[in-house]
């Protein structure tokens, strides 16, 4: 890891590069800073830089553009517990001070917010639980010998499957069965069902197995539903005015599967940052990914991110994902 004045000048190539999206000479670094270091000293430095290859060079005669490695040496330079001015710590909490009835509209409009504050794209998912518990079901009859089962968990999470069974069975019965296991399983998790179903009927039985494997594939899922806002501000950037790059991203981010093959990591309460080639998805190796998680442990956790080009202001997104994650923490200790 390079030190000292290199390290500084790298640095500043950084800074220039984000602010203007243009390569950084030596000449403009030694007539806009104040080094005390003659611009022949700067060009040396920026040649190593290019050797340890942290710069490169469009062409030989041209100033510098970051690399991978100068982006996340400058991340490890400005560290990842960087915190919101004071004043824009308090605009933040006041704006989600007040705990909304519906957790899916504030977390919409978190990321709304997110996504215009740092100009790119931000991700929230709603929280996930550990283990999911039963709310209730309901049973619907839609032919002879088959039903509809809808699964309501807590945390407002619905599913429905389709249900055959080998006798013919009215609304009636389903209305009966429908109470039965609902007086037997609310408020459980799907491992608590499973160990607690025996002695029951075929039709109970069959009503059980649906339940327990649609509440297992909840519990796999790697995270909640997400709410994505910003792409356009993204889209919007110098570095996406070529068409086949940004029909290449957006091929992936319409898939539904795509946050749990980027973020095939551990992630913590702290801010993980991931650059360029270090993102999986070679579509999305021209961005950079902040993400946390937030809520609380053990019982839902949800993750929060900004996604942007790799010459973002990583100093302010970093500081609100921070900032934002302690905010829907507390927020969704009232949702538990």
């Amino acid at each position: 890891m390079i030190v000292g004045r290199k390290s500084l000048i790298l640095k500043i190539i950084v800074d220039e590069y984000i602010a203007k999206v243009m390569p950084v000479a030596s000449k403009a670094i030694a007539d806009s800073y104040d080094l005390e270091i003659s611009p022949a000293t700067i060009r040396n430095d920026m040649v190593y830089l290019e050797q340890e290859g942290y710069v490169t060079r469009p062409h030989s005669s041209s100033g510098c553009i970051p690399t991978d490695k100068a982006y996340r040496h400058y991340v490890e330079l400005i560290g990842e517990n960087i915190e919101l001015p004071l004043v824009e710590q308090y605009l933040v909490r006041e704006l989600f001070r007040e705990a909304r009835e519906e957790i899916e509209q504030s977390l919409r409009e978190a990321a709304v917010w997110l996504a215009h504050f740092v100009h790119n794209m931000a991700i929230i998912t709603l929280p996930k639980p550990d283990q999911h518990r039963l709310k209730h079901i309901e049973l619907i009859a839609l032919q002879d010998f088959v039903a509809l089962l809808i699964l309501v968990l807590y945390r407002a999470k619905v599913g429905q499957q389709i249900l055959t069974f080998e006798r013919k069975v009215t609304q009636d019965e389903l209305t009966s069965l429908t109470n039965k296991l609902n007086a037997r399983y609310s408020g459980m998790t799907e491992g608590e069902i499973s160990a607690s179903k025996s002695g029951l009927f075929p039709e109970e039985e069959r009503a059980t197995e649906c339940l327990i494997e649609m509440m297992a594939a909840e519990d796999k899922m790697e995270h909640g539903k997400a709410y994505l806002e910003g792409l356009r501000l993204m889209l919007s950037q110098p570095e996406f005015a070529s068409g086949p790059r940004m029909l290449d991203i957006l091929e992936v981010l319409e898939r539904e599967s795509w946050l749990g093959d980027v973020l095939c990591l551990n992630l913590s309460d702290d801010v993980k940052v991931i650059i360029g080639k270090e993102n999986s998805e070679e579509a999305l190796q021209d961005l950079s990914l902040i993400v946390s998680q937030y809520g609380l442990p053990y019982k839902a956790r949800g993750i929060i991110g900004v996604i942007g080009p790799k010459r973002m202001n990583y100093a302010k997104a970093i500081s609100s994902v921070n900032c934002l994650s302690s905010v829907l923490s507390k927020s969704t200790a009232g949702y538990m």
